[in-house]
């Protein structure tokens, strides 16, 4: 009969042991008696191993700090598709937090999530995105009083893809309208923050943790840990980062009829092509911010148009108008 032995035993008996591929014996496992954090500081220090942690939801504070005033939302949208003139909302998740002029964050103060039935059967590419299908929204509408009464008093909705988030939920109620957004994604430098990508599966991952993703307030409180999260030496978190971009003016600059033959001079300075939908020009176009319009202009009028004279149309956004269609 083979021994048998504590899997955290301080010696591994020898007729057990197995080498590994080079030959050479496993390492004894750590002594038995470890609590949790002991074996994770344990397998760490190897350096041979990462540790990810289970994210946990933060509770919803019983009182409110009040040197945090200001009030902030967290929202995630899964749709029936890309385009908010033909595509639904089949599920809305928020978190409401409080945080300061400094953008520290303060308290949880309110969560919502909710379902809601479309006109239309949920694609089956949705349905495999989402994990939501036609059974689970049967009948299902979202509480538009309780996302009323967490989006009206918030200073700053905070999307991780903005561009693609406020038209859908201005499409479906105006409680969205003429509130200040931002973007998480576009507005965060990440790689300066040693990120590696901007996808919030990335993002959760670098920062140390996972998470059961997929639904939208999930979703939403992965993206608080990362925005809350300021590892030891950083100055300031990805959210004052992002609270304090969402304070700055920016200037959309429209490449109107530039030549054909120079899309890849533009493309390369980080112009994006608008095909004409939605209601803007047929043109490549930028965003800066307003300090730089003077040096866009200058790059258009000399290595685009070749025109001193040129004046490319432009339109100057706060957070109040950005990333509307």
């Amino acid at each position: 009969m083979p021994t048998q032995f504590e899997m955290f035993s301080e010696e591994v008996p020898a007729a057990n042991k197995k080498p590994d591929v080079e030959g050479r014996q496993r390492r004894s496992a750590p002594a038995d008696g470890m609590d949790e954090a002991e074996m994770v500081s344990h397998l760490v220090a190897t350096g041979r191993y990462r540790i990810l942690k289970k994210l946990e939801r933060r509770e919803i504070a019983q009182s409110i700090r009040s040197h945090f005033p200001l009030r902030g939302v967290i929202l995630d949208t899964e749709t029936t598709g890309l385009s908010p003139r033909r595509d639904e909302i089949i599920e809305v998740g928020i978190i409401a937090f409080t945080f300061d002029e400094q953008g520290a964050i303060g308290d949880v103060i309110g969560v919502y999530g909710g379902l809601q039935q479309p006109s239309a059967s949920i694609p089956a590419e949705i349905t495999r995105l989402t994990g939501i299908t036609d059974e689970m929204v049967a009948a299902q509408v979202i509480d538009i009083g309780a996302v009323r009464s967490l989006i009206e008093p918030a200073d700053l909705i905070i999307a991780h893809n903005a561009s693609f988030d406020r038209p859908f939920c201005e499409a479906f109620s105006p409680v969205f309208s003429g509130k200040a957004w931002a973007c998480s994604n576009s507005e965060i430098d990440w790689p300066a923050r040693g990120f590696e990508g901007t996808k919030l599966g990335y993002l959760i991952g670098q920062a140390g943790f996972f998470h059961e993703g997929h639904r939208a307030v999930d979703d939403c409180f992965a993206l608080l840990e990362v925005l809350d999260r300021r590892p030891d030496g950083d100055a300031s978190t990805p959210f004052a980062e992002l609270y304090k971009a969402s304070q700055r003016s920016r200037v959309r600059i429209f490449a109107e009829n530039s030549p054909f033959d120079l899309k890849d001079h533009l493309k390369a300075r980080g112009y994006r092509w608008s095909d004409g939908s939605e209601g803007r020009p047929k043109s490549w176009w930028i965003e800066v911010d307003e300090q730089d319009l003077e040096s866009e202009r200058h790059f258009l009028r000399n290595e685009i148009y070749r025109y001193p004279e040129a004046d490319p149309p432009i339109r100057l956004l706060t957070a109040f108008d950005r990333f509307r269609m």
